[in-house]
């Protein structure tokens, strides 16, 4: 359930954005600087997340960010342009929290199924990111942007409720420390941090360009934009088969190597197919980028909890390769728009993310070698009857 509330507040607001900035007179600018505000946010408040784990435990810290998150929500649809604004700030830190802490929880909770539960919760994070990009346009009709853009919140409080018993029982626990600072040190003085920090970060970036510009670069090469919405749709089921299927296998091996390599190798195609025959079979590039996409965030995310060698290194590890990486990703689209804009045509910036792929295939291998970032080789973590959940 907390999974499932890491994207809606994001996702939902590109649908509505036309109804909201038609009632707060906004231009296209200031209507698009409200994703903007989220996903720097994103990053810039990831650190936060160790900071509050180190004092309250990881399992009281989800809590806050779900508890946050239903308050931005509600924040962002209370009043005017001001209030847009900073409930969207609001939203974003909680996200952030809520991002940083997740592969904490499950190598605090599951450290024999690592691989398993990182599918479940990226899994959880893609079906909320499409299921409010559905439902958003047909509950505005019923009530208004307004109703539409308040029912993440409602989510949140709802597995906040769920959640509360486990914070409250677990009070205390595995997942506090106090060495906050010292922890970064020895991370940032890691190769393997980096390593783990680029893949995330140039995943994301690839990640977010086509997210942005999909849509544009099917209906300026002929398809209607019905058909161009349908495509990108088709993406997040491709997205959804590759966030089950791939942290249960790669968890398991001795190496993540292969699986890097043929999800980049997935991405670099369906980036391809858009560049050379953008027409021609879309549905199948579509497939191919979504099945990369989705396994690259996988990937990463599973790099994250497997490199680290315990909770609170885990939290300190995704801060850092999450803060990266979503301040690369929220430029990303803004640079491919320039370069669309200067080269009048969409080759460049295809091309650009083609060879960020390969980028991210390089980065992936450095990362996916079994050593952990704290320097030493990786192992299977022996569970803690006290602290492994059912």
């Amino acid at each position: 359930m907390a999974s499932l509330n890491l994207r809606p507040a994001l996702a939902g607001v590109s649908p509505l954005l036309g109804q909201i900035m038609a009632d707060l007179g906004l231009g296209a600018a200031a209507g698009g600087a409200i994703t903007t505000v989220m996903v720097l946010c994103l990053g810039l408040a990831g650190p936060a997340a160790p900071a509050l784990a180190g004092r309250i435990g990881l399992d009281r810290t989800l809590l806050v960010g779900l508890i946050v998150l239903a308050a931005g929500v509600a924040l962002r649809v209370s009043g005017g342009v001001i209030a847009v604004y900073a409930g969207s700030a609001v939203v974003g830190i909680a996200i952030a929290v809520m991002n940083v802490s997740m592969p904490g929880v499950v190598k605090e909770h599951f450290p024999r199924h690592v691989g398993a539960f990182t599918g479940i919760y990226v899994s959880g994070l893609v079906v909320g990111a499409a299921g409010a990009s559905a439902v958003m346009v047909p509950l505005a009709e019923e009530g208004g942007w307004r109703f539409a853009a308040l029912t993440p919140a409602a989510l949140a409080a709802f597995a906040a409720v769920l959640w509360v018993p486990q914070a409250v029982r677990r009070a205390g626990r595995a997942g506090r420390s106090t060495a906050v600072p010292r922890r970064y040190a020895v991370l940032l003085r890691d190769r393997a941090t980096w390593y783990i920090t680029g893949f995330m970060g140039v995943q994301s970036l690839t990640f977010y360009v086509m997210l942005a510009w999909l849509p544009t670069i099917f209906h300026d090469a002929g398809l209607p934009e019905d058909e161009a919405g349908y495509l990108l749709a088709l993406t997040n089921l491709a997205q959804l088969a590759a966030t089950l299927t791939v942290p249960w296998h790669a968890g398991r091996a001795s190496t993540q190597a292969p699986h890097v390599t043929v999800a980049a190798a997935l991405s670099i195609a369906g980036y391809l197919g858009v560049l050379l025959a953008p027409v021609t079979v879309p549905w199948v590039w579509m497939i191919l980028l979504g099945a990369g996409q989705g396994a690259s965030l996988a990937l990463a995310l599973l790099l994250i909890t497997l490199r680290a060698p315990d909770p609170a290194s885990v939290t300190a590890l995704s801060a850092v390769a999450q803060t990266a990486g979503y301040v690369i990703a929220a430029l990303g689209p803004l640079l491919v728009g320039v370069v669309h804009q200067i080269t009048g045509g969409w080759t460049v910036p295809l091309v650009a993310g083609t060879v960020a792929c390969g980028g991210q295939l390089l980065l992936g291998l450095l990362a996916a070698r079994p050593v952990t970032a704290s320097g030493h080789t990786a192992a299977r973590v022996t569970p803690d009857p006290a602290t492994e959940g059912p």
